[in-house]
């Protein structure tokens, strides 16, 4: 409980204890150990502490509680051995099973669901990034809002000649509820139309968009200060980043790009929060180039990977073409110092299921991070068509115009003007339909 110091400022509130509880279903590319220690880490990021974990298998969910009779009171008996304030299921709970369980246990219960909002709640920073995780709050918790009012029964108001039944509490609170995710999707509304006017100037100036994609806590952000010389917000906490961020960089040959720095992915990510956060993610949809940031230290490499690949055939974008870093290479022990990079990488992949075009980098030391605007100039380069012109002087801007937005192989000078062999999106070949070809 929240108290006061005797100087009359605010105590902080206790570090909750919890219980976390594991489902096993067949076909599930995640064991249920490496599921656990994954919930673990985000009950920390939260600010609980972990106190002991248990796992179920299931072949034929519980409609009421999930897991068996048997197992409820299981975890009963360990809430009460490890003197626990809540329980977190990792699986998404309906509202009456969350509400039969709490009933049964006798504490707060919680799932991975509700705990990742929790998370994203506490780490919005921008206006935006609120607006979208009150919005994903109040969707889910507006099915599980529960009668805890009945005490107080129907109202009675008005006087004389009022009087009559009244709205619960219940009713108000989801009435309530209803109102302000109305105003919600009106005010994100207006940001996704903001969006889409930002895209379409994009586009219209031809400034390519990589976005770095992958797993929450792979290195997307490190690997954004790493190439662009910014100080992105890093922590080594799940969802550290949760605000897209984007800078302008320069790929070797001139060619200015846009790198995006999006949310991490995780297992089951709430539907409510893809819904919420639309207008984030179809930054990643808008991009012209991939680069899926991989934690190849990690026990669970290959399942991250294919729950970000999962998730991007969610938002459509499988179609995309993809780079693939693999990132803390700097914690590999075994790395050889006259290994090549791509026997390294061929090394590291053999026993993952990705793709070949990868690079192994250490975004923190900058390993190999030199090779990857490489990598992006060659990829964009497949949307490039290769131009020849002869640019008058007194068009100069056209000149300027290639170095950004094209590749320049070549660059000569003599009285007819600026002659250039070069790649450029096709888009912009009729800007220089009028100069020698």
């Amino acid at each position: 409980m929240n108290g006061i110091t005797k100087d009359g400022f605010p105590t902080a509130l206790p570090q909750e204890r919890a219980l976390l509880v594991g489902i096993e279903l067949d076909g599930s590319i995640w064991k249920v150990e490496d599921s656990l220690g994954e919930l673990q880490r985000l009950a920390e990021t939260a600010g609980a502490e972990v106190m002991a974990t248990t796992y179920q298998k299931i072949d034929n969910p519980n409609s009421s509680f999930l897991v068996g009779k048997g197992k409820v009171q299981e975890i009963a008996t360990l809430v009460r051995n490890h003197n626990c304030d809540m329980v977190i299921f990792d699986s998404e709970l309906n509202a009456s099973q969350q509400r039969n369980l709490e009933e049964a246990i006798g504490v707060k219960l919680l799932d991975r669901t509700g705990l990742i909002l929790d998370i994203f709640a506490q780490r919005a920073q921008t206006h935006e990034g609120r607006l979208q995780v009150e919005l994903a709050q109040l969707e889910y918790r507006l099915p599980r809002l529960t009668r805890l009012w009945t005490h107080l029964s129907r109202q009675a108001v008005g006087g004389v000649g009022l009087r009559g039944p009244g709205e619960t509490q219940l009713e108000v609170d989801r009435r309530r509820a209803r109102t302000r995710i109305m105003q919600l999707k009106e005010e994100l509304q207006q940001v996704h139309i903001h969006r889409e006017l930002y895209r379409r100037r994009r586009k219209e100036e031809g400034v390519p968009v990589v976005s770095l994609v992958g797993y929450t806590n792979a290195g997307k952000s490190t690997l954004l200060n790493a190439l662009a010389g910014t100080d992105v917000l890093v922590e080594d906490k799940l969802f550290a980043t949760l605000d897209p961020t984007t800078r302008q960089i320069k790929l070797p040959q001139g060619q200015e790009i846009l790198l995006t720095d999006t949310v991490g992915f995780i297992q089951r990510l709430p539907t409510t929060l893809v819904a919420a956060f639309r207008a984030t993610l179809e930054e990643v949809s808008e991009a012209s180039l991939l680069v899926h940031v991989i934690d190849i230290t990690h026990p669970n490499a290959q399942e991250q990977a294919a729950t970000v690949d999962s998730v991007l055939g969610e938002l459509g974008v499988k179609g995309k073409p993809v780079i693939v870093a693999l990132n803390k290479i700097d914690l590999m022990a075994d790395r050889e110092p006259e290994e090549t990079s791509r026997d390294f990488a061929g090394r590291l992949t053999a026993g993952l299921d990705i793709p070949s075009n990868c690079i192994p980098i250490s975004a923190a030391t900058g390993l190999g991070v030199a090779l990857l605007p490489g990598k992006i100039q060659e990829a964009l380069g497949y949307s490039l068509v290769e131009v020849e012109v002869t640019i008058p002087y007194d068009q100069s801007e056209l000149v300027d115009f290639f170095h950004r937005r094209g590749v320049v192989d070549s660059e000569t000078y003599d009285e007819s003007g600026t002659s250039i062999h070069g790649r450029i999106p096709s888009r912009y070949r009729a800007r220089y339909a009028n100069s020698k070809h």
